[in-house]
């Protein structure tokens, strides 16, 4: 990934990403070329030497049986969103300004583990079900389904986890920018509704 210096994402900022209720896409190259599947997943950070990302696959789907060649790769993504040059106090000033994206991503790099083990996949369930349903006013929970229901649905899925070996991190939210058109920014996108992408822009100046 090109990672400019001042949108190198920071160790706390890379946790985030890992961390939130969120689903990434699973690449792999393989004998059959590239594959990839866009899996939710539980970041577990006490996992080997640099953590590991759990998620399951349909057992239909040749991504888990096809083996990787070299590492498989996760691409998580954070907020992004377009960044319009009319908020930007510059444009006023001397019109030199673009559009531009913003956005949050990491792409976690490591060993592709299958586990096709039902003990594993019913902790793996659960652990993914609570991370979603936390908060809520009445979480659903797995028992809420009949054992022999859930019993078949774990059948029909195989577990993946990917132990990391090393991440790339970017956090590109308008840290290029005045305070004035990063204020622009953070107003406009809080006008469109996209607070996750104005938080991320606040954030990154406090952290700069």
């Amino acid at each position: 990934m090109y990672i400019p210096s001042h949108f190198a994402a920071g160790p706390a900022a890379v946790q985030e990403l890992l961390s939130r209720p969120a689903a990434a896409n699973l690449v792999t190259m393989t004998e059959d070329g590239l594959m990839a599947t866009l899996l939710p997943f539980v970041y577990e950070p006490a996992a080997g030497e640099h953590g590991a990302l759990h998620a399951h696959v349909a057992r239909n789907n040749p991504q888990w049986s096809s083996a990787p060649i070299g590492d498989a790769m996760v691409i998580v993504q954070g907020p992004d969103a377009y960044i319009s040059p009319s908020w930007y106090e510059s444009k006023a000033e001397h019109g030199r300004v673009v559009p531009t994206w913003n956005y949050s991503t990491a792409h976690v790099y490591g060993r592709l583990v299958i586990h096709d083990d039902a003990g594993w996949l019913a902790r793996h369930v659960r652990q993914l079900t609570g991370l979603h349903e936390a908060g809520r006013e009445q979480p659903w929970t797995v028992d809420d389904a009949p054992e022999r229901f859930i019993a078949g649905q774990l059948r029909a899925i195989v577990g993946i986890e990917l132990v990391i070996t090393r991440i790339e991190a970017k956090e590109k939210n308008s840290q290029n920018r005045s305070d004035a058109d990063a204020a622009g920014v953070v107003a406009g996108l809080l006008a469109g509704g996209l607070e996750a992408s104005a938080a991320a822009v606040g954030r990154c100046r406090r952290n700069g």
